[in-house]
């Protein structure tokens, strides 16, 4: 009989004990909304901005209610209007398109490479269609950023990053984040640090950061932020930037403080779990594992491989065997969109044109999770089952 693996794709670590602490002094005192203090107090959200701000090395953060308000909050900030055009990345998840489609404005896809990153030949064809880029650095995918930001910089195009898979990354030493105008993230439950919800807005623009404060519900009370610009730049654009309430609370801040502080440590237990995973699936026949840049570190939070120009009904036959076997795989090349799994042509709210190099890898792309809560003993079981079961079938075909 085949070994079966019995672990659970989606169970993340407990939140760490320091965190359960601080959450409880909130819920004890019942000070959650980030502006209600007591005389001399700092909001557990506010410290929580300075912190990351120091981790990206950012001037300015701001903690938010998710990523995809981090996203949207980012596009009003730097001043995209309704019927704006705006690039983003083919391969990535909806909250991308969702956030740009939310204001009024209308996506322009760019293709994706087999490296899993944006087709920086694409986005150079397409760099007179838009003034804004929202780069996906999806599932942790980080493409030549130099490259990337001489083509913007050229164009007048402003960048805007989703971290959501890339918070703890780097690309020649500087944070993931730190290239564009503004930098966003996710503290959602499967991301690198963990509130359920939550989110983050970085950047180093005195006005887009005030802006985004206004935004997000700060009322007149902006002072009460540790990691935003002085008052005299609020004064400058308080009375025309509408209030879009995304506030961060101080119960998730407190939960997610002693989370930053590991998250170094985190990163590199991350990449020692994809690593065995990466190392026991290379070589298998049919089956492309995605080679990193030597220039980026990256989070090795989820794994990504291609089975390319394999017949879908072979596809499906893999992920059928795995699955008995207790590996769950996502596939991005499914008819219809499953579970957080979508692309581009599913978001029927954002018009698209087929784009075969694109449509080719999606086609082929699979998509794995892997949580802290498997030891390496597990990452070792799974390759294996990986290895036999995607084997067997390519040899089959």
């Amino acid at each position: 009989m085949s070994t079966r693996f019995t672990g659970n794709f989606t169970q993340q670590e407990p939140i760490p004990e320091e965190g359960i602490e601080a959450a409880m002094a909130v819920l004890r005192h019942g000070r959650l909304h980030r502006y209600n203090t007591a005389p001399g107090e700092v909001a557990q959200t506010a410290l929580l901005e300075q912190e990351f701000a120091d981790f990206t090395g950012a001037k300015y953060a701001l903690a938010v209610a998710s990523g995809g308000y981090a996203l949207g909050c980012a596009l009003r900030a730097v001043g995209v209007k309704p019927g704006d055009r705006v690039l983003t990345n083919a391969f990535t998840l909806a909250p991308v398109p969702g956030a740009i489609a939310a204001v009024g404005a209308v996506p322009v896809f760019v293709g994706v490479t087999e490296g899993l990153v944006i087709d920086l030949d694409d986005l150079e064809a397409k760099a007179d269609q838009a003034r804004v880029l929202m780069l996906s650095h999806m599932r942790g995918h980080l493409c030549d950023m130099d490259r990337l930001m001489a083509i913007c910089d050229a164009a007048g195009i402003t960048v805007i990053e989703d971290c959501a898979h890339t918070m703890g990354a780097t690309w020649n030493g500087k944070a993931s984040g730190r290239f564009g105008a503004v930098g966003c993230y996710s503290t959602q439950t499967y991301k690198h640090i963990n509130s359920g919800e939550g989110g983050f807005l970085v950047t180093d623009d005195d006005e887009i950061a005030a802006r985004a404060v206004m935004l997000s519900g700060s009322y007149m009370l902006y002072e009460r932020h540790l990691a935003a610009p002085g008052a005299d730049v609020f004064e400058a654009v308080k009375y025309d930037t509408p209030n879009v309430s995304g506030r961060m609370d101080n119960l998730r801040a407190a939960i997610l403080r002693p989370q930053l502080a590991a998250l170094p440590q985190q990163v590199v237990r991350w990449n020692d779990r994809y690593g065995v995973v990466e190392q026991g699936v290379r070589g298998t026949p049919g089956v492309t594992v995605i080679d990193r840049d030597a220039r980026a570190r990256f989070v090795g939070s989820s794994i990504q491989f291609l089975l390319l120009d394999w017949p879908a009904d072979k596809v499906q036959e893999a992920l059928r065997r795995c699955a008995a076997r207790g590996v769950e795989l996502k596939w991005f090349g499914g008819a219809e969109p499953v579970g957080f799994t979508s692309r581009y042509d599913s978001w029927r709210y954002a018009p698209s044109q087929p784009m075969p190099q694109s449509d080719r890898i999606l086609r082929g792309l699979i998509d794995m999770r892997l949580p802290l809560t498997f030891s390496l003993e597990d990452c070792a079981l799974i390759a294996s089952i990986l290895r036999d079961e995607l084997g067997a079938v390519f040899q089959a075909a």
